[in-house]
């Protein structure tokens, strides 16, 4: 298997909320804000190539598809598409995806799937070959969002993709789920071994994980690597006391097994590899800015 990082369309949003109760004194150093006291963020995707030819894209990023006063509101650098231009460059297109794996639908991971905003024109999805993953609890609750996140969700996609007749639910049971202290992943036949999957659900409930050839997709889990050290969670966590006992756990089971970690929001870290001090802190090491056809795993 081969593995890219593609970086999506870029984002600036307020630091408090990225870092929920971490004081400024400490994440303005992590991540030094603008005039706004917005962060810098990613909106990075991994594309992977199968021993059997099929390009599996995980996640889609936040794209394009916001009017402009949309755009603004939440932080979107750049007006086009970038994912698709990043895909040009390998000289893909959305249409040579054969499957596209979404950790949850909030706006900024799956925002992706839709074509770039035209006005007067309704949302119309990408990707037109591919079948898309989403676990089934995650599903079911962008299908009814809490009051507290519901602007999170894109209100047209759910229909888009049901319509598609290429959605895909994951069955993820008490096993796969990181409240487990001992987590098996699930797998789906549709990728068999070589994707597993775990629930998470301290950011939003049903949070879905992959583990792809001794890469971990974070997603929002650990967006980048301030938030691998266990108390830092954000604002926009729903349970972040779980959201930290989950990360431990799957920290713990990632430092036995040598996997290496991928952030989806890092501004400058796709991968890290993971190490804990004499006083039991995680971090990241030999870090890499950028996949690029790189085989997996990565050594």
């Amino acid at each position: 298997m081969r593995a890219w990082s593609l970086e999506g369309n870029s984002q600036r949003l307020d630091g408090g909320a990225m870092f929920g109760n971490v004081p400024r004194a400490l994440w303005e150093r992590w991540l030094p804000p603008d005039e706004q006291h917005r962060v810098p963020l990613a909106c990075r995707t991994l594309l992977i190539e199968l021993d059997d030819g099929r390009r599996v894209l995980f996640e889609t990023g936040i794209g394009a598809f916001f009017d402009p006063s949309l755009r603004e509101r939440y932080g979107v650098v750049e007006e086009r598409h970038v994912l698709l231009d990043r895909l040009a460059e390998l000289g893909l297109s959305d249409a040579d995806i054969d499957v596209v794996v979404l950790s949850h639908l909030h706006f900024d991971h799956a925002g992706g799937l839709l074509a770039a905003h035209q006005p007067g024109q309704p949302p119309r999805l990408l990707f037109p070959k591919a079948r898309f993953l989403i676990g089934r609890r995650h599903w079911e609750r962008a299908q009814s969002p809490h009051p507290r996140d519901r602007a999170s969700f894109i209100p047209e996609l759910n229909a888009l993709l049901q319509a598609s007749g290429r959605l895909e639910l994951v069955d993820l049971g008490p096993a796969n789920d990181l409240a487990n202290e001992s987590p098996v992943p699930a797998h789906h036949p549709l990728l068999g071994e070589a994707v597993g999957f775990y629930e998470s659900n301290g950011h939003t409930p049903g949070l879905m994980l992959s583990e792809v050839g001794g890469l971990v997709f974070c997603a929002d889990l650990i967006p980048g690597k301030p938030w691998v050290h266990l108390p830092v969670t954000m604002g926009y966590d729903r349970h972040p006391e779980l959201l930290i006992d989950e990360k431990r756990r799957l920290l713990e089971a990632g430092l036995t097994r040598g996997t290496r970690l991928y952030f989806t929001h890092d501004p400058e870290i796709a991968v890290g590899a993971l190490q804990r001090d004499a006083k039991g802190k995680f971090s990241t090491h030999s870090e890499l800015a950028a996949l690029s056809g790189d085989p997996l795993p990565i050594h």
